[in-house]
């Protein structure tokens, strides 16, 4: 389960990465702000989770791997952008796709890894602290992202973004509690999250709102 997690874990930072490097270079970030809001797109959330548990010093000062796998990653970004910079801006609808698919995975796999790592320190029979702490897990790092790149933060404003990870949190916190443990308990909490999120983004879902304008 350890190898799975970790697994988990490499494909949040991949995918956070990937989108964090992508919100950057549209912002016209210089290559050290792609890098900066890549990584901290990948480790907020873990960073934010791990100091409300009170596990001090947060898990990523003490395996640098994370960070150096998000550097590599927006790095990898940025050269590919750079190559093909002409054509960047024509392309941007097509960017956008990408990173929804992206970002709908790394906030599936940090929902139920920042979900499992609140379960398995000993806040197993409190389900609200679970759910909640594996929506900040998956969210913070694109709140920070958003923020950093002077934008409402995504998940404030567009499609069913928190509620994914809220519904996954649940599905994953009552499996692994009631039912099972094993990698189910990972996988069908992470395919409902990314199934509402494509889904949300497809048909262009989205939570109540007052446009005052009207």
């Amino acid at each position: 389960m350890t190898e799975f997690m970790n697994f988990l874990e490499l494909v949040g930072t991949i995918a956070f990465s990937v989108s964090g490097a992508l919100v950057a270079i549209g912002a016209n970030l210089d290559i050290f702000g792609v890098v900066f809001v890549s990584c901290i797109t990948a480790v907020g959330g873990g960073m934010t989770r791990d100091i409300l548990l009170g596990l001090y010093p947060p898990a990523i000062f003490l395996n640098s791997r994370i960070c150096v796998i998000a550097m590599a990653v927006s790095v990898v970004v940025f050269v590919i952008a750079y190559r093909n910079r002409r054509h960047f801006g024509d392309f941007r609808m097509r960017i956008e796709q990408i990173n929804n698919v992206f970002d709908a995975l790394g906030l599936a796999a940090f929902t139920v890894t920042g979900a499992e790592v609140a379960y398995i320190n000993g806040y197993g029979d409190n389900g609200f602290l679970v759910v909640a702490v594996g929506m900040i897990t998956a969210v913070g790092g694109g709140i920070y992202r958003d923020v950093i790149t002077n934008t409402t933060p995504y998940v404030f404003k567009k499609h069913i973004y928190a509620l994914a990870t809220i519904l996954g949190g649940i599905v994953y916190y009552y499996s692994r509690k009631y039912f099972f443990a094993d990698v189910w308990t990972f996988v069908l909490p992470m395919m409902l999250v990314v199934l509402v999120r494509l889904l949300a983004t497809k048909y262009r879902w989205s939570l109540p709102k007052i446009h005052l304008e009207e």
